[in-house]
């Protein structure tokens, strides 16, 4: 079931948005059974000082997008059993023409058995998860290619460096309404935009020339990109990896949220498979290849499966120091 649609009022656009002074607005009613808006939004937030995503305290969610038809700002709240959706900016009729499917509507929870103690718990604890599906490409993609090879707190750094030096502020009260520079929500960056980023701006936000270049080559060939989140997974994946510097660990990141892909396992890891390693068979020093064998039997929901062990908590202790975080715009 794709959930039940209705507009905050009987005579609604064709555009299934009622149109305010201050936005436009959708009401969202999903499928029977729990959901939990934060589980089904949070693998969209990079970092807690990500710029382009606010929790607020009393549940909502607040997220900016690079939409086709231009920037916009959608918050997200519960109405009781609904989902009450206001969205402002250029692109908020598309926000909300696809409000569904970024909630999870085109997910299927049902289509998972655990096979696992570890995971019938996780589930059973945590049953409002769904997976999200963005409908865009580059907004995941660049921030994944700044997570290759460093530490979160790196990534999630340059991440929010250059979105609030190059990116916009947001449509609506979040944005160009909030006076707060430190809690202003922005839009990233167009294609042309990050094209156009100086070499030492990449520098300075600690960004090396490798993961900076496979940025600009994908973003040359932006709307080639987007197309794929149209396409089925393996396909998406495979149009991601023909820009050099985009493997499979990139491409998996990338479509497990714009093309809201279950199956998507996230290998080239470097704490991934010892975590499934550890849950599944008591082994915190299985590679990626042990890692596909233990998640063999959950074929088409192996995303699902990982997303619900890390739900689990059940994680190996550090027994090796952590990557060490550089800082390369002093060298």
């Amino acid at each position: 079931m794709a959930g039940r649609f209705s507009p905050d009022r009987p005579h609604a656009p064709a555009r299934s948005a009622t149109l305010r002074a201050s936005g436009l607005s959708r009401r969202w009613t999903p499928p029977e059974g729990p959901y939990d808006l934060g589980l089904v939004l949070g693998p969209l937030r990079r970092g807690p000082g990500d710029p382009t995503f606010r929790a607020g305290g009393d549940g909502t969610v607040w997220r900016t997008c690079r939409t086709p038809e231009g920037a916009g700002t959608v918050r997200v709240g519960r109405d009781g059993r609904d989902v009450v959706a206001e969205a402002w900016g250029p692109g908020a009729g598309w926000l909300l023409e696809r409000l569904p499917g970024l909630l999870g509507a085109d997910d299927d929870p049902g289509a998972f058995t655990p096979r696992h103690r570890v995971l019938a718990e996780a589930q059973r604890r945590r049953p409002g998860l769904r997976l999200c599906r963005t409908g865009l490409v580059l907004e995941s993609l660049i921030p994944s290619v700044l997570e290759q090879k460093v530490t979160t707190v790196e990534a999630y750094r340059a991440w929010r460096l250059l979105v609030r030096k190059y990116g916009e502020p947001a449509p609506g009260p979040g944005g160009e309404g909030n006076e707060d520079e430190h809690t202003r929500l922005y839009v990233v960056p167009d294609a042309r935009t990050w094209a156009l980023v100086p070499s030492w701006e990449w520098h300075k936000a600690g960004v090396d020339a490798k993961r900076s270049a496979t940025i600009l080559r994908a973003v040359r060939v932006a709307r080639r990109m987007e197309e794929a989140a149209a396409m089925a997974p393996a396909e998406a994946a495979a149009r991601l990896e023909l820009i050099p510097g985009i493997g499979p660990w990139t491409a998996a990141e990338v479509i497990q949220r714009s093309n809201g892909a279950p199956d998507a396992v996230t290998v080239g890891d470097l704490h991934l498979p010892g975590i499934v390693g550890h849950a599944l068979a008591d082994d915190r020093d299985a590679d990626d290849a042990a890692m596909l064998e233990l998640l063999a039997p959950y074929e088409g929901q192996r995303h699902r499966a990982v997303r619900l062990i890390l739900l689990s908590g059940r994680v190996p202790a550090r027994r090796a120091p952590r990557m060490e975080i550089r800082n390369i715009a002093r060298l």
